[in-house]
């Protein structure tokens, strides 16, 4: 007890005499000994759970946290570490002493961690933080971390798979329904912002003790007088002097909105990226024309990663309405990607498969998103990402009936977007897709065989779609007609509609093998529909003969298992 005692007085004794040194007083951060005290202090309030101790050291820790953030623009030696020290004593023992944790954790995120997000040691020194106080944040502070997410992106943009596994231990913590929607753009576009980040640390030094906060707000007047010279002397925007071409001056032009985007600390809602600004030009052109770095082909690989979490947070997680509004933004950048093939092909995987749990999850969203629906259908000839997002969306409307029984409207009206999509693909080949290779012989195979394979996805739906709307079946035999009488299809696509044509005859026949595989409660009267889960025990003696291939129809009752082959 006693050397507890002298211990303490030893430590608190050391942190006043601190507070009366002018030279430590005004960056506290300098002398070491000040962080030993301050967690050596720490310690034994935790040890000893006493309020009077915590109540006599409040006052220096308080002191020492304001007089630390006071003097980050003018000190030489990292403040993080000193400042997490004081901010785990504020959150535990906030409450004895009435000091509100909140205010502090943000001026914390705006003055330090904003200066020193590039520094390894700190933001892994952050990420330990974080993480060991994750419940507390989601309990009391809720709002605190999905507010500076971008700046928690830049971190690991930063500093890369080194400190992936405790990113995404975090990670889930800061998707909120505030931040849910602002964030997806982000984590795409995360390459970009790594691209970005290089480009001010070669054109404005070390990005640690920078606040890039500060150099976009410096930049504002800059943007403006721009802005004027372009629009009144028709000069570009960003053009230098004599030396505007070399690397140091070619930077990501400051005053371009999607680098003052990419560069934010906090989080201030949902902005649309514009793929054509000169911004996001250069950042391609970048990429295409010199090497990748280390640190970016390190983003490229935990991209695809983070967008696992995110996702499946989603469907565990957020409401369905925020879902919804995420389609058409998922929609929308299926097909702009920062241009590496390995990377486009992982993102667009991962986008692809969670448009399709959203619709197994909510199909009413087909027919709530029917608008942008409609328009990717029509843009299905541009280049072979948006070809892949209509078939995925054309097997997604036959799957789910358009949005069920109950929206027989907007069935009808994907029904003719279909329909539309069927005629122009039999009397033209409209597909724009080429090979990148200069053979035009492997180019027309490929055009070919990605126009083939959109033909037997859309007659499918439309096949799909008239099982399930009965009062479409007149307008899909016509359709599936004109494709079976079709000479110029490819055999797979006729044989398909003649296929389809021949269930159609026969209800039962056509839902057992067309209808939903999971119906609704409401839609769950599906005669003829085959429960294959129960193959092994149910006698069914209306199975459809039709899948029975060779083996002909039983003379009595049977078992599935008569029928299916055995293991």
């Amino acid at each position: 007890m006693a050397d507890r005692d002298r211990d303490w007085d030893f430590h608190l004794r050391t942190l006043s005499n601190i507070a009366r040194d002018s030279n430590v007083a005004n960056d506290p951060a300098s002398d070491p000994n000040v962080l030993v005290s301050v967690r050596r202090l720490y310690e034994l309030c935790k040890a000893e759970n006493s309020q009077d101790l915590v109540a006599r050291v409040y006052p220096q820790f308080n002191k020492i946290f304001q007089r630390s953030v006071s003097s980050l623009s003018q000190s030489r030696t990292s403040n993080g570490f000193l400042l997490l020290a004081i901010l785990q004593f504020f959150i535990d023992f906030g409450e004895v002493v009435l000091h509100d944790a909140d205010s502090s954790l943000k001026t914390f995120f705006r003055s330090c961690l904003s200066r020193e997000f590039a520094d390894p040691i700190v933001a892994e020194a952050v990420l330990e933080f974080l993480n060991t106080n994750q419940n507390k944040f989601l309990t009391s502070f809720p709002t605190l971390l999905p507010q500076f997410y971008p700046l928690l992106l830049k971190l690991i943009a930063w500093n890369g798979e080194k400190l992936e596994k405790p990113f995404l231990r975090l990670f889930p913590a800061l998707i909120s329904p505030g931040s849910f929607l602002p964030m997806f753009p982000s984590l795409i576009d995360f390459p970009i912002l790594v691209v970005a980040l290089e480009r001010v640390e070669r054109s404005s030094g070390s990005l640690v003790g920078n606040n890039l906060a500060s150099i976009q707000k410096s930049k504002v007047p800059e943007m403006l007088l721009a802005l004027m010279d372009e629009a009144y002397t028709g000069s570009t925007i960003g053009d230098g002097g004599g030396d505007s071409g070399t690397e140091a001056s070619s930077t990501i032009d400051v005053v371009d909105p999607l680098f003052l985007e990419l560069l934010k600390d906090e989080n201030d809602g949902l902005s649309e990226r514009h793929w054509n600004s000169p911004g996001m030009t250069a950042v391609i052109q970048i990429t295409i024309n010199t090497a990748q770095s280390d640190r970016l082909k390190q983003m490229l690989n935990v991209t695809p990663r983070i967008l696992d979490v995110y996702f499946s947070v989603a469907l565990q997680e957020v409401n369905n309405s925020l879902i919804c509004a995420l389609i058409p933004l998922l929609m929308s950048r299926n097909s702009t990607l920062l241009p590496d093939k390995d990377f486009s092909y992982k993102v667009r995987k991962r986008l692809l498969e969670f448009m399709l749990a959203a619709f197994q999850r909510s199909p009413d969203f087909i027919a709530l998103l029917k608008k942008p629906i409609i328009n990717r259908l029509g843009e299905a000839y541009d280049n072979p990402a948006k070809t892949e997002l209509a078939l995925q969306l054309c097997w997604a409307i036959g799957e789910h009936g358009g949005g069920g029984r109950s929206h027989k409207d907007v069935a009808r009206e994907l029904f003719e977007s279909l329909e539309l999509l069927l005629y122009e693909n039999l009397l033209s080949s409209r597909l724009g897709l080429r090979q990148d290779s200069g053979d035009n012989s492997s180019g027309e195979s490929f055009r070919k065989s990605s126009q083939s394979r959109l033909l037997c996805f859309v007659i499918t739906a439309i096949a799909k779609l008239a099982t399930y709307h009965r009062e479409l079946l007149p307008r899909a035999r016509v359709s599936l007609g004109k494709v079976a009488r079709s000479q110029t299809s490819d055999a797979r696509v006729w044989t398909r509609a003649h296929d389809y044509l021949g269930l159609l005859s026969d209800t039962g026949i056509s839902l057992s093998i067309l209808g939903p595989s999971k119906p609704a409660s409401k839609d769950a009267h599906n005669p003829g529909t085959v429960n294959w889960s129960q193959g092994g025990t149910k006698m069914v003696a209306h199975i459809p003969f039709y899948i029975l291939h060779e083996q002909g129809p039983p003379f009595h009752d049977f078992s599935f298992s008569d029928i299916l082959p055995r293991r």
